[in-house]
């Protein structure tokens, strides 16, 4: 399932750097840049190809303080989007969307013969968003609206199961002029939906017998048709001059999922998986060099996360804390037009976990696992020192045997973890 998941994260990253590639031209931002007349009001039509993870809370209002939050899974999606936007002033934009997604986001389950899956099948959004030209070609945008969304359980036990369940959503990307009417941006959603409380009642049980709560991070790379968008009307300001060589420190706020693969081998047990989300600060130190059209660096960074899966029973509570970790990271960009970067990472990664419960127990057990991370980003000039970015992760860290912390044989309970995280980060460059 891994290998699966891999492949087509690095499928995504690929087909985004490629569409990069294609659109992008070279750009010298040595100098000021007059306006290009880009014209951002009006309709447009999008497709895109983004991951993500969601969470599953359980509980039952039969058994009160009862709850698990939660059961992960991960996958990938496709998204198809029309939308209008219109210029209230010379940097400020409004807009509204419409949305419909096909993917794969699923939890998996086998166990003694038994193998079952929840699938994110299909579903639409609905909603507004605010926005701000940083430059005349780049945009940064928040989002929030209305969203729905289908499940199915499939399972080989005779059963099968589908619903639906209806949300918000809230979010914020960043939008990039590459080429003619073309765009293209990365965005993060959180979508949040309502509780489902009758899942069992096909089968005889009471509403609240089972109480479902769903969450869900995704990350998107999306390019956009803008009709009209050469017309004219466009902003008339100049992008700030930028030099991208240099040092830099940065920060960082971000949110994400995480998702814990946990294999019984003796057992026949396997299962994606126990999922938690939260947010984390994060601090970074790096050095970029510009070598025309393409921009090479390297960063090192340090974060502390709030990322948590969490099981309460009456009187106290055990939780899974993903607390603090680093990466080492590589990235290579191009410059898509006069000041903004379009670029992929790869590089190492560490985090910390700690397993605790409430007192009187406290402390149960902590480790550290290496791994690697990969992922994407757009970054922006915002003056001749500062940029401003949104940045996409996917880790996958080293597997953990808690074999020998049972008293028990090699591989007989192991777990295997993934982060999807994204940041909305800022740099100041030392030139």
């Amino acid at each position: 399932m891994f290998t699966r998941f891999f492949a087509k994260s690095i499928l995504l990253c690929a087909v985004s750097t490629v569409a990069l590639m294609s659109a992008a031209h070279a750009a010298d931002v040595a100098q000021p840049v007059e306006a290009s007349g880009f014209n951002w009001s009006g309709l447009y039509v999008g497709f895109g190809v983004g991951a993500g993870a969601n969470v599953h809370e359980i509980s039952s209002d039969f058994i009160p303080g009862l709850s698990l939050n939660g059961i992960g899974g991960e996958g990938v999606y496709g998204e198809a989007t029309v939308g209008y936007d219109y210029m209230v002033s010379q940097r400020f934009l409004l807009g509204g969307l419409i949305d419909a997604h096909f993917g794969n986001i699923e939890t998996s389950l086998d166990a003694f013969g038994l193998s079952a899956s929840i699938q994110e099948t299909y579903g639409f959004d609905a909603g507004l968003r605010a926005g701000y030209l940083f430059t005349p070609n780049t945009l940064g945008y928040v989002l929030g609206g209305y969203s729905w969304q289908k499940y199915k359980l499939d399972t080989n036990a005779g059963f099968d199961l589908d619903w639906d369940q209806g949300g918000y959503f809230v979010g914020a990307g960043v939008e990039t002029a590459v080429a003619g009417n073309w765009t293209i941006k990365g965005e993060y959603r959180y979508t949040r939906f309502a509780t489902n409380d009758d899942l069992l009642s096909q089968f005889g049980a009471p509403d609240g017998a089972l109480n479902l709560d769903t969450s869900r991070h995704t990350f998107q790379v999306a390019a956009n048709y803008r009709f009209g968008a050469q017309n004219g009307g466009g902003a008339a300001f100049e992008a700030p001059a930028y030099s991208w060589t240099g040092f830099y420190a940065g920060g960082a706020v971000g949110a994400g999922a995480s998702v814990h693969q946990l294999d019984v081998p003796p057992a026949g047990v396997s299962s994606n998986g126990i999922g938690g989300e939260g947010v984390f600060g994060e601090a970074s130190i790096g050095y970029d060099q510009d070598f025309g059209s393409w921009v090479a660096g390297v960063m090192v960074d340090a974060r502390y996360s709030g990322m948590t899966s969490k099981v309460e029973v009456p009187g106290g509570q055990i939780n899974l804390d993903t607390d603090y970790g680093f990466d080492v990271l590589g990235r290579l960009g191009m410059k898509v037009n006069e000041s903004t970067l379009a670029y992929a990472l790869a590089g190492y990664s560490w985090q910390h976990f700690d397993l605790n419960a409430s007192a009187p127990i406290g402390d149960i057990l902590d480790w550290g696992s290496s791994g690697f991370s990969v992922g994407g980003g757009v970054e922006t000039a915002v003056s001749s020192n500062m940029t401003v970015g949104l940045e996409y992760r996917y880790s996958q860290f080293a597997e953990k045997d808690f074999s020998a912390d049972l008293g028990a044989p090699d591989d007989t309970l192991t777990s295997t973890p993934s982060f999807h995280t994204v940041r909305i980060d800022a740099k100041y460059k030392f030139n």
